[in-house]
């Protein structure tokens, strides 16, 4: 069978994760603040994407950056980006003025959404502004030919247009203007007013300002004054093929962030044409730059919201349990000596990793423990038991890679910090990003025999904080070969193995390829001897042409594939050559992070879970690491979840061929919510007695 597959655009499928997510914000069965949170993350992930995609993109317009996509690609790319996020803030803006604000009220929350107040909140907000506010205010003169470096990258200002005193406001040539950086750093973006019969009331800082713009520019009459921001490019290149150190490169790279290129310039709608053009004139702004945005930016500090109705429902997440098979033993290796342990954040507790490390740091036994870093909480748990490990005379070995985005500069201090505690540090690969999430503790006694070493693999950080809401698995293993494996890859991250062998593992940019199309192989076979071949692949993203057309391919044999994909997903469903693939995109209280991939295998189900996404960058520039689960409960487990997640009628939506979130509410079902259902199960689970394995 011969088709000339299709694809979605990587970029646009993002914008569609994305709205899925504003989405959210629209559900009135969500308490009031969950909904304004995820205002907040839908505004935080648009302005990551201009700063990296966009900003991507722009780049390869103008030259400056060379791309395997040509200019023309990348010109239409921007126009159908234009496009859907000016209908997206549409909404955003629907959502926010008739839905969330209107909903506040209702629960005695007023937000003012301008500078004008009820007159008894007045000498309040000016005496506020005296006091708190003016003298961190410093006024600059635009000038047209500015450098807009100045600018800072994300951060808010007013644009201010005003005219001297007794002079004609007509008169063009007696016009100024000015910028006014936020304070943020000296006060809140929301300020709380005195209660008024009842009701609790909020303010923006900026309307506070606005309220008082006056006072700020004695002399002049202030003609109006809008909220401006821009967005710099943040992917910052870092060229480590060539000679120097990476260390010092990535130092001098993060400076640069600041003042990368404008990739963005976002101002209040309801600027009039003649300030817009000042502005544009006086920064040397492409007009391509432009994005009309609310009459409040930044909405993503919306997450800062202050709640000062405390009677107002607050979304009760479940909190993570510990798990009663570890309270019934001295030890977690103990345990996983006789038998493998998975563990399910946010779920479970983190606490079993950081005490899988504690022990390995007193065990006398323990003589080396090797862990990849790739984003890591600020003051961790995780490396600060790993400074106690070596302090407490253990080889401690971690791999740090430096290229983690946005992570750059706490890795490289961790590092550091980690190095002088006398841990080996190993620094990142040149030409790839080690994207792999492993730990290995090795054993060895001269008295006696069989002394188990530990493996762990997981698809998630080790970061304690992103652990509470990242959905993520991750197993314990004793198992001979998985360890033998595991210490093969750091092996290679010390470049002391050049053709590795694995025997469990499978390993990006080694055998991972081969042995997926094998699978995949062999479910085509299985569906052609009409024995069910059938795929289930959880992931993050799915944007790799030649993994999308090996499923293409296998649909065209009947292989069932469901696919549950959060974000990214170039693969088109409901095609003559996808008509047996479905895509569910899951969006809750957690973010679903894991991957997991079940192959049917003909009634014996293979499971895998480990770091890669199918995109290119990880299949093709990554070190990444998979495992099989073996151990067939914990398999039946993983396999229980997968059937949840694809039950949810209440969060999950079929993604179609029009990238559209298709909700899966079925009225004569019972209501399944995934992430509370897993919940539910794994709680369920963890008050039963052990099972044989």
């Amino acid at each position: 069978m011969e088709h000339s597959y299709q694809y979605f655009k990587r970029d646009i499928s993002w914008l569609s994760f994305n709205y899925r997510v504003l989405l959210e914000a629209n559900d009135d069965k969500l308490p009031l603040y969950e909904r304004i949170n995820f205002i907040a993350i839908y505004s935080s992930n648009l302005e990551e994407f201009y700063k990296i995609r966009v900003a991507d993109h722009k780049a390869n317009v103008s030259g400056a950056r060379t791309d395997e996509e040509s200019i023309q690609v990348s010109q239409q790319i921007l126009e159908d980006i234009n496009i859907e996020v000016n209908k997206q803030l549409e909404e955003r803006v629907r959502i926010y003025e008739q839905k969330i604000l209107p909903e506040l009220r209702r629960n005695n929350v007023i937000f003012y959404q301008s500078k004008d107040v009820e007159p008894f909140h007045q000498e309040f907000v000016r005496n506020f502004f005296n006091e708190e506010v003016f003298p961190f205010l410093q006024p600059v003169l635009i000038s047209k030919g500015e450098i807009i470096s100045f600018l800072r990258d994300n951060r808010l200002y007013l644009a201010v247009r005003l005219y001297k005193k007794n002079s004609s406001i007509d008169n063009p040539s007696r016009e100024q203007y000015f910028v006014l950086k936020m304070p943020y750093s000296k006060v809140s973006r929301f300020i709380e007013l005195p209660q008024h019969d009842g009701n609790y009331y909020l303010m923006y800082i900026e309307d506070i300002i606005k309220a008082n713009i006056g006072s700020i520019f004695p002399g002049y009459e202030v003609d109006n004054c809008y909220c401006i921001k821009i967005s710099r490019d943040a992917d910052i290149l870092i060229d480590d093929t060539i000679s120097g150190s990476i260390v010092e490169q990535v130092k001098k790279k993060v400076k640069k962030r600041k003042i990368g290129a404008v990739c963005r310039f976002v101002y209040d709608r309801s600027m009039p044409d003649d300030f817009l053009e000042f502005l544009i004139d006086a920064f040397h702004i492409n007009r391509n730059e432009l994005v009309l945005g609310d009459s409040h930016l930044n909405l993503e500090d919306l997450i800062k919201l202050p709640n000062p109705n405390k009677l107002l429902q607050i979304n009760e997440k479940p909190q993570p349990m510990r798990l009663n098979c570890l309270n019934r033993h001295s030890s977690i290796f103990q345990y996983v000596k006789k038998k493998d342990l998975l563990v399910n954040f946010p779920y479970h507790s983190f606490e079993h990793f950081i005490h899988f490390l504690y022990e390995a740091t007193h065990d006398p036994l323990t003589k080396e423990i090797m862990v990849t870093q790739y984003r890591v909480a600020e003051n961790s748990a995780v490396i600060n038991t790993l400074i106690s490990a070596a302090q407490n005379g253990k080889k401690v070995t971690v791999f740090v890679e430096l290229k983690a985005r946005f992570d750059e500069e706490n890795n490289l201090e961790t590092a550091e910090m980690m190095q002088n505690a006398g841990i080996n540090i190993i620094y990142s690969i040149p030409g790839l990003k080690v994207h792999a999430k492993v730990a290995l503790v090795l054993r060895h006694s001269d008295k006696q025999e069989n002394v188990p070493s530990y493996a762990y693999v997981s698809t998630g950080n080790f970061n304690e904080k992103t652990a509470k809401v990242y959905s993520d698995i991750g197993i314990f293993t004793s198992n001979s070969e998985i360890v033998e494996d595991l210490h093969t890859l750091f092996l290679i991250l010390e470049k002391k193995v050049e053709h590795p062998q694995f025997k469990q593992l499978l390993v990006a940019r080694f055998n991972l390829i081969p042995e997926l199309t094998k699978l995949i192989n062999h479910e085509i076979e299985l569906a052609e001897q009409g024995r069910g071949g059938k795929i289930i692949l959880k992931m993050n993203a799915l944007q790799d042409q030649i993994m999308i057309d090996e499923l293409y391919r296998a649909s065209e044999h009947g292989v069932e594939i469901e696919l549950i994909i959060r974000g990214i997903c170039c693969l088109i469903p409901g095609q003559p050559y996808s008509k047996n693939i479905r895509i569910t995109r899951i969006v809750d209280s957690f973010l679903e992070h894991a991957r997991v991939w079940y192959f049917h295998n003909g009634g014996d189900p293979k499971v895998f879970i480990g770091s890669p996404d199918w995109m290119k960058r990880n299949l093709y520039h990554r070190i990444e690491a998979v495992t099989p689960i073996l151990d067939k409960n914990l398999k039946r487990d993983v396999i229980d979840i997968l059937n949840i997640q694809l039950k949810d009628n209440q969060k999950a939506c079929f993604v179609d061929a029009d990238l559209q979130n298709k909700f899966k509410y079925n009225p004569s079902e019972p209501p399944i919510r995934s992430q509370y259902a897993i919940y539910n199960f794994l709680k369920d689970k963890n008050s039963l007695p052990l099972r044989p394995n």
